[in-house]
């Protein structure tokens, strides 16, 4: 039997990463993702990897881009302020083809705002918060066991799709601790990479970058990458549902605010709320969420922000039911109470015979 283990979201994250042939860690200290940090500080090194803690965010980043040309499995770690300062690094990865693993535990914003948990970030993840028409895979954990499940997905998909790759936690599944079934050791998945820097011994050259000057080339660069994320579209959009049969409300949130979700659905048996959970955030489950609401009276958004996935929810639904919302801002966490007074708003028939946007809370008031 795979060994069952406690620990804390953070910790499950390198343990993860351990286990999927992660070659180099590069990173910088901010709370609340230094345990990663320390974690990997303490078991890189005796296995022979490659642990440096940078002088900078920045630093950190580019030495990802670097291990990465040469084919390693390279990962760094962060929070909000810390990720904003990566993004040049991650669109040069982006640009370059270069998988890597980003680690993003969210705190409270903006500017260096709290230590709180928030998902305020995510914008920032599904948008490409660098320059130019670019994304990531971006994936969502709810609970400390899918932190350690997702983290291996993300090695795997960062090689398979030469493609850096973003776990979107927050401070709050990363500080808390839960069991975890741990993978049986085997060797990672191996990914053939003849494109990386390894010596030009009988071959032709390879050639990593990012500047392209010639006319015409940086645009044949952005088409073969558009046509690279539609394959993702097609084959990578993964979501958790639960109650979705036949409810008449439909709850749509993420990470830690999927778990209040959950518990608010365990206690409210009598009324039919359902939940879908978008998995990976980008690429975003718009068709699956858009059948399922047009079966239902309503759909509340629930996230720690001020409702940045509401508008890719609303892009999936569209017109054809109203689409609430309940969020709180700056390391504010939505409580179960507050998510049943939306529900019960919203299944009031009056409530839901009012237009879309008169249902929406108004958070700007």
């Amino acid at each position: 039997m795979p060994p069952r283990v406690l620990m804390t979201g953070n910790d499950a994250v390198g343990e993860a990463a351990l286990q999927a042939g992660c070659d180099c860690y590069y990173g910088y200290p901010i709370t609340p993702q230094n345990e990663l940090t320390a974690f990997m500080a303490h078991h890189m090194p005796p296995r022979g990897r490659v642990f440096i803690q940078a002088e900078s965010e920045i630093a950190a980043i580019n030495m990802v881009f670097g291990s990465a040309a040469a084919g390693k499995r390279a990962m760094t770690s962060s929070s909000s302020p810390g990720i904003s300062l990566k993004q040049e690094g991650i669109s040069y990865l982006a640009a370059a083809e270069l998988p890597a693993v980003i680690v993003n535990v969210q705190r409270g914003g903006p500017g260096l705002g709290n230590i709180a948990p928030s998902q305020a970030d995510y914008f920032q993840a599904t948008k490409g918060g660098g320059h130019g028409d670019y994304h990531l895979i971006v994936l969502a954990p709810d609970s400390v066991q899918e932190t350690y499940d997702l983290t291996l997905l993300a090695f795997d998909l960062a090689d398979k799709y030469r493609i850096p790759v973003m776990l979107l936690t927050d401070a709050r599944l990363g500080q808390m601790m839960e069991p975890v079934t741990l993978r049986e050791k085997s060797a990672p998945t191996s990914f053939p990479k003849p494109w990386a820097l390894t010596g030009a011994t009988g071959r032709k050259p390879n050639i990593i970058r990012s500047l392209f000057l010639e006319e015409g080339e940086l645009e044949k660069l952005n088409v073969r990458l558009q046509a690279k994320y539609g394959q993702i579209k097609a084959r990578e959009v993964r979501w958790e549902e639960r109650s979705t049969e036949d409810c008449e409300l439909l709850i749509v949130a993420y990470g830690t605010c999927a778990r209040i979700a959950k518990a608010v659905i365990a206690g409210n048996r009598k009324k039919k709320i359902g939940l879908l959970r978008p998995i990976t955030l980008w690429p975003f489950p718009y068709e699956r969420l858009g059948r399922i609401a047009r079966q239902t009276r309503g759909v509340l958004v629930v996230e720690m922000s001020s409702g940045q996935m509401l508008e890719d929810v609303r892009l999936a639904v569209g017109d054809s039911v109203p689409v609430a919302f309940e969020g709180r801002m700056g390391g504010g966490v939505p409580t179960e109470s507050a998510v049943q007074q939306a529900i019960a708003k919203m299944l009031d028939h009056r409530g839901l015979r009012q237009p879309v946007q008169a249902v929406e809370k108004k958070m700007y008031a």
